[in-house]
């Protein structure tokens, strides 16, 4: 990345009022365990409203009924979104039994949803039902801590299935990693667990006492799969093994891909490349790239206070630098390291451990009982008798993991018989996209609810173009806020309006590159015909094997995102 505008290291101005916020909180605690006991309102006031995010909650309505309540003198039907923390994606079949049954018996939706963080969420928990959410994860051993606002969130671990040694030592890292960087405050146990209040002072040692300035992301990957977008994250280690044991990782800092419509300001980036250290300095960079970004973050505009705009103002070797002096290393040069892809391996994968790993493609995440598809029983049924675990993946997918070949027919049976392995195409496989309506307070056109149909239809292009098995990664986000990643696709719908979004290409199937926008604020029919055309060119102009992205950078199509601070808006 540029070097070319180097700026102050510590904005100064006026600060936001989400820092008026975390200072007043008393390290988190707020009045939320007061608030929790007020039935006059089914939200939470004031500053809870907030304050319950880094608790792991987000507070919504359904926005399919907010008209109707408004004209019945009634406030919205407020109910809480929680999102578990699961680093590295691994969930016991004991630990999914009880989700299983907290989401059919105290959700109104009745559903689980797996995100592409790795982890799962709850929809429409009502405000008497919050505090047995916190003691059911509790009681098997999980916990909701941290998976939003100003702290490190869930830490994403590629979900490999074949390189089970490798894997299982990444995954390692990423709870090592995820621990770590974990508020030290306790306020979650003294509210959710009822624990009592340790008569001693509070400290946030990397966190500090107002938290990080915005979301920060971290992952932990490994090559040659990118199944975690790497470059929508903030901190990213990337696994290099040596005789297929892992002995460091390489530093990518600075990737993110929420962006504000029409605000110059805001842009994509990929992650930029900071060197290569061994295992044993793992935490001590972590914590130094946490406390730069904490020290120098942009506390007077949360639209520019990530990571990846403190990179820009400050100089990448000016950062660096700092996070080597904090840890007390040298990044060694970056060592080499190749993504071939970042979709999953559905259906059944042999490790080298000799097991077998079946990769369930779940759409949209969205685990719940269909007609003729009982997919969220078929899983329960699975968790009943599989002995291993279960792996959550960046894709939205769910892996029945560790199978010994005389379990492997008796799970085939429960999936196929639950809908849980019906064939889909590649381009569905390859296709996401973020919850939106009706939930997301955010959200300003469809996404998870409009994907499935969308994709029917992409399909209908690929087949007209006699390219029915090829796929073009697609992602469609409500808003630009990025959840649905779909600034790292080579088809990006980035929602602008009810029925309308702006359309990215030009990214590529390994996730290394922004796509630009192409065509602003148009709706289906004008997204599936400018589809339409480019595809056609696409099957008749392409080289052996070039991905759609690819493509239509080689010819001219549209240009390259290189300098995302300058050029991304152009």
């Amino acid at each position: 990345m540029s070097e070319k505008h180097p700026g102050p290291l510590v904005v100064e101005g006026k600060l936001s009022d989400a820092e008026r916020l975390k200072r007043e909180s008393n390290y988190l605690r707020g009045t939320i365990k007061e608030d929790l006991q007020d039935g006059l309102t089914g939200g939470f006031r004031g500053d809870n409203f907030l304050l319950i995010r880094f608790h792991g909650m987000y507070q919504q309505d359904d926005r399919d009924i907010r008209a109707e309540r408004a004209e019945q003198k009634l406030e919205p039907r407020h109910a809480m979104m929680l999102r578990c923390r699961l680093p590295g994606g691994i969930i016991t079949t004991e630990q999914w039994r009880a989700i299983d049954k907290f989401a059919a018996d105290k959700t109104i939706y009745g559903s689980i949803r797996l995100t592409n963080r790795q982890t799962f969420q709850f929809h429409g928990i009502l405000k008497r039902n919050v505090k047995p959410a916190h003691e059911m994860l509790h009681e098997v051993g999980l916990d909701a801590l941290a998976t939003a606002n100003d702290v490190n969130r869930n830490v994403l671990c590629t979900s490999n299935p074949v390189e089970s040694e490798l894997h299982q030592e990444a995954y390692e890292w990423a709870k090592k990693l995820s621990e770590h960087l974990l508020p030290r405050t306790r306020a979650y146990a003294e509210i959710w667990w009822d624990q009592e209040k340790v008569a001693t002072t509070d400290e946030e040692p990397i966190l500090g006492e107002t938290y990080l300035p915005r979301k920060f992301k971290t992952t932990v990957v490994v090559p040659p799969q990118n199944d975690v977008d790497l470059h929508a994250n903030d901190m990213n280690f990337i696994a290099i093994a040596k005789d297929g044991k892992l002995v460091g990782f390489n530093l990518l800092v600075g990737g993110g891909l929420s962006i504000e419509h029409g605000n110059k300001a805001t842009y994509a980036r990929t992650a930029s490349e900071f060197g290569y250290i061994p295992l044993e300095h793992t935490l001590a960079v972590a914590e130094a790239v946490v406390t730069t970004q904490r020290d120098w973050g942009n506390r007077t505009d949360r639209k520019n206070a990530k990571t990846k705009y403190t990179l820009e103002r400050v100089g990448v070797e000016v950062f660096k630098a700092e996070v080597e002096r904090r840890a007390g290393i040298k990044f060694e040069p970056i060592r080499p390291y190749e993504f071939t892809g970042r979709g999953d391996r559905i259906g059944w994968v042999k490790g080298i451990d000799d097991k077998w790993h079946l990769t369930l493609f779940i759409e949209n995440g969205r685990i719940l009982d269909y007609p003729g598809r009982s997919l969220k029983t078929g899983l329960l049924e699975i968790a009943k008798i599989h002995q291993g675990d279960f792996r959550l993946t960046a894709n939205q997918n769910l892996i029945v993991a560790g199978v010994p070949a005389s379990e492997k027919a008796a799970i085939e049976k429960i999936a196929r018989e639950s809908g849980l392995m019906d064939a889909v195409k590649p381009q569905r496989e390859n296709s996401m996209a973020c919850v939106a309506f009706p939930t997301c307070p955010l959200a300003m056109a469809e996404a998870e609810r409009f994907l499935p149909q969308f994709v029917t239809k992409v399909e209908a292009v690929l087949e007209k173009h006699h390219l029915p098995d090829e796929h073009i990664v697609t992602r469609v986000t409500g808003c630009p806020n990025g959840c649905g990643r779909a600034l790292l696709a080579e088809i990006g719908l980035v929602g602008k309006a009810p029925g309308r979004y702006n359309l990215h290409i030009g990214g590529n199937r390994i996730g290394t590159r922004i796509p630009r926008m192409y065509r602003e604020n148009i709706t289906e029919p004008e997204i599936l015909a400018s589809i339409d055309e480019l595809v056609g060119r696409w099957s008749q102009e392409r080289e052996a094997d070039e991905g759609f992205g690819d493509f239509t950078i080689r010819v001219g199509i549209i240009r390259p995102v290189l300098d995302p601070a300058r050029d991304f808006w152009d």
